[in-house]
This record gives C-alpha cells, sequence and structure tokens, in this order.
C-alpha cells in the first residue's frame, strides 16, 4: 500500500476535475516480453467502490500472479491509494497513479492484471509496462469535467415550461428533475447568477425561482481522450 503524501491532480479543484463518463470499463491489453498486462480503468465515486473493482478483478482472474491497482478520489485529488500487489515495491502501483494524476484526473481506479510470462522485466521494465498499460487504457476512453453548479427550484405555468426549459438549456443549465402538478417544477443545475432575472422575464413575472443548494454535473469535453 501507497504511504506517500496524497498528490493533487493539476487540473483538481473546487471549480472541477476530469474523470471518465459513465459507461463501460477503459479497457487495454499490453504484451511485454511475454507477460501480459491487462488494464481495466472505472469512475468510481468511493473508496468502496475502487475496492470492489479490485476485488471483482481478482475474482474474474484468479489465475494471474499480480493485481495491482491505484486510484484517485475527491474534487482535488485529495485521496490515493496504490497497490504493487506482489512487484517490487514502487514498479506498479505509483506508476498506475502517476497516469492518472498526470492526466488530472480523479474519480477513478484502475486496476492492471499481470500473467507472468517467464521473464524478468526488472524494475524499470515494470514500471513502463505498469504505466503504459493504464496509457493504453485512456487512449480512447471519453472524458467529462465535473463542475460544481447552483441548483434552482424553478416553479412555472404550464404553457411556460417547455419554452423556459429551452432558454435555460441554451445558456448551459441541465435540467435534473421535473415535477408535474397544478404547475410544473424543474430542479436545475446552472452556472449563471441570472437565472432567477431570466425565469421573471420570460414569464412576465409569473414564474419563480429559487436557490436550492449545490450540486456537481458531467460537463462534456469535447474529443477529450487522454494522450
Amino acid at each position: 500500500m501507497d504511504t506517500r503524501p496524497p498528490r493533487t491532480a493539476p487540473d483538481a479543484g473546487p471549480t472541477g476535475h476530469l474523470t471518465l463518463a459513465g459507461g463501460p470499463d477503459a479497457v487495454a491489453t499490453l504484451d511485454v516480453k511475454r507477460s501480459k498486462f491487462l488494464a481495466v480503468v472505472r469512475r468510481v465515486d468511493s473508496e468502496a467502490a475502487a475496492r470492489e473493482l479490485i476485488a471483482e478483478q481478482r475474482r474474474a482472474h484468479r489465475d494471474a500472479r499480480h493485481h495491482c491497482s491505484a486510484f484517485v478520489l475527491g474534487a482535488r485529488g485529495e485521496t490515493t491509494r496504490t497497490n504493487d500487489d506482489g512487484e517490487p515495491s514502487g514498479t506498479a502501483g505509483g506508476p498506475m497513479l502517476d497516469v492518472l494524476v498526470g492526466a488530472g484526473l480523479s474519480d477513478v481506479c484502475a486496476v492492471v492484471v499481470r500473467w507472468f510470462g517467464g521473464t524478468l522485466l526488472g524494475a524499470g521494465g515494470l514500471v513502463r509496462a505498469y504505466g503504459d498499460a493504464v496509457s493504453l487504457a485512456l487512449q480512447t476512453a471519453p472524458l467529462v469535467r465535473r463542475e460544481p453548479r447552483s441548483l434552482w427550484r424553478i416553479r412555472l405555468a404550464h404553457a411556460d415550461a417547455g419554452r423556459v426549459e429551452g432558454l435555460l438549456r441554451s445558456k448551459g443549465a441541465q435540467v435534473i428533475d421535473t415535477e408535474y402538478g397544478a404547475d410544473v417544477t424543474l430542479v436545475v443545475a446552472a452556472e449563471a447568477d441570472d437565472v432567477e432575472a431570466v425565469v421573471a422575464a420570460a414569464t412576465s413575472g409569473a414564474g419563480t425561482a429559487e436557490p436550492a443548494g449545490r450540486t456537481w454535473v458531467d460537463v462534456p469535453v469535447p474529443d477529450a481522450q487522454t494522450r
């Protein structure tokens, strides 16, 4: 287990951080001198979720000699853990973590499974192999940016709801929830601080917008891939 101080991802912080988009795991294989390396990278939201991925890969590949891992969590990348799983200290989990942190990622876990091919790779060879395996898995992984947003609860007449929702979306807002009753209630995550003014202007003062806290949202990163 890594005992070094936590490292902060270069893009992490209160204004947002990069992570994997939801969907299938990012997976890659690498062969080095007859040793096979299988890298699996997954978006996770907790240490428990990261450890579940590690346990899952152990169960799935019981015939492998090593199941090395690294994960980084938090808006500032404040939680990091690595495990060399029997490889020489610092030659597996650490290089894997370096790739994740160097890519500016957080809320991700990487596991690299190794089937030993009979040839020793040496410390330098192991560092390269484990780091390269994670890099390969990330090459085609779609990314999003996790960013903080203000939440707003907006009450509208049914006749105004579609038009106001479209207007807010055009300004980058995300609709988190919609409730239909006598009126329509939208729960919206928005970066703009003029939501109240926009709603009032669009409904001639009939609609209302009230602050409802803060949340995190996924913002697409166009053509974003870790290289």
